[in-house]
């Protein structure tokens, strides 16, 4: 999971935290049950209890096109 600016839409849940406005897509938040947004100094960490499919084996540095995903 990872973060991206977006504008709210109706298929959407918004929430705000420390004056920080999250927005996420319904069905996702069902799948993913609780979220975890915290900040490192690598920048944010999302966290969920959701198992999200396998990947590649290229590392965090590749795009999701280059690992064939």
């Amino acid at each position: 999971m990872a973060l991206a600016l977006d504008e709210p839409k109706e298929s959407d849940d918004s929430f705000e935290v420390s004056g920080y406005t999250f927005v996420i897509d319904k069905e996702l938040m069902a799948q993913a049950k609780s979220i975890k947004v915290d900040m490192t100094y690598m920048g944010f960490q999302v966290e969920s209890d959701m198992q999200l499919g396998g990947g590649g084996s290229c590392g965090s540095s590749c795009s999701s096109s280059f690992c064939g995903h």
